[in-house]
């Protein structure tokens, strides 16, 4: 290996990475407020993928009918939850907000599909609709089952994943599709050849890490969501909803997995099913920062993606089995200095 073909594996590690990086804080934040493992995010993660695919195609994807479904349901969860309190006029207004916004978002995007608007007007459309399946997950599956142990939360967490995995088979078919894109410019630096491409996904995944900590550190709802984090009983008492809080907190997750589907799009072709390795290579990243520490789960995500940069060139049949072993020696490391303390509820 020479000088200019480890510069290009680190440009490739250090941009899958960044991929990553995103996919961990996702984890990360979900996790630490809900207790909840995002397995699903890889799902998430091609949703965004294929629904702008559909769109650059002039086709209406099939989220606008799986968003649309999920509104319905999680409207009838929410007016049944309220009338069993007898809260008859928030009965109307719950259902409204979690089946209205929803179907207006599909409503939109139908319309938008066989128009080919700008690229920009496509992705914003294909986050905000991947984005509206967070909350309703939430609201359909987890939030009545949101006080039961972590396990019994991975379990629906995993089969969460399977239903989602048949979903987007269904949706979307089982071919892949790429995405435009945002630039096919290149340029030299030295013996290396950078991509205007790379450079923009290490740009816009610093920018969407930046701006997550200016959420957390300067708004009101992302210190809500940093106090449910800490201490999820204390949050409560001061007022903050811990149903609202992970409604929250999964719209954030699903927002950074269709970004990351964005961004991942364009560079290699996604399937139905591409999501779940992709996924799990930033929950190694998760892990490493101890599913509580969002600088420790970037770095650690992008050491995963250099691991395996490195890995396809001196090992590449062996390059998953190298980066998923990472996580034995992390997990055994932690088992040995931390101390289980159980939260009282």
């Amino acid at each position: 290996m020479d000088l200019s073909i480890a510069a290009l594996l680190a440009q490739d590690g250090i941009t899958n990475g960044a991929i990553y990086a995103l996919l961990a804080l996702a984890l990360v934040m979900v996790f630490a407020v809900t207790r909840v493992i995002l397995v699903p995010s890889g799902e998430l993660l091609t949703i965004g993928a294929l629904t702008l695919a559909a769109f650059d195609q002039g086709h209406v994807p099939g989220t606008v009918r799986l968003v649309a479904g999920a509104a319905v349901l999680a409207g009838v969860i929410e007016a049944v939850r309220r009338a069993r309190r007898g809260e008859w006029r928030r009965a109307l207004a719950g259902a409204a907000l979690w089946a209205g916004i929803p179907l207006a978002l599909a409503a939109l995007a139908a319309w938008m599909g066989p128009r080919k608007l700008p690229l920009a007007a496509e992705v914003a459309m294909a986050l905000a609709l991947t984005g509206a399946l967070g909350p309703l997950t939430w609201k359909i599956v987890f939030e009545p089952i949101a006080d039961a142990s972590v396990l019994v939360l991975l379990i629906v967490a995993v089969a969460v994943h399977f239903v989602l995995t048949g979903l987007a088979l269904y949706f979307f078919g089982a071919e892949g599709s790429r995405t435009p894109p945002f630039s096919s410019a290149s340029f030299d630096i030295g013996a290396l050849r950078v991509s205007v491409q790379s450079l923009l996904v290490l740009a816009t995944s610093a920018l969407a890490i930046a701006a997550l900590a200016l959420f957390f550190g300067r708004t009101l709802y992302g210190k809500a969501l940093h106090a449910t984090s800490v201490n999820r009983l204390g949050a409560r008492l001061c007022g903050i909803s811990p149903d609202f809080a992970g409604a929250l907190s999964f719209a954030l997750a699903a927002v950074l997995c269709a970004f990351c589907g964005v961004l991942i799009g364009p560079i290699t072709t996604l399937y139905y099913d591409s999501g779940f390795i992709i996924s799990l290579k930033g929950f190694v990243g998760a892990i490493i920062g101890g599913l509580a520490s969002y600088p420790l789960a970037a770095a650690g995500s992008l050491f995963v993606g250099l691991i395996e940069a490195f890995s396809s060139f001196w090992a590449s049949a062996y390059k998953e089995v190298i980066v998923f072993t990472l996580i034995i020696p992390v997990l055994l490391w932690r088992s040995l200095v931390t101390h289980h303390h159980e939260e009282d509820e």
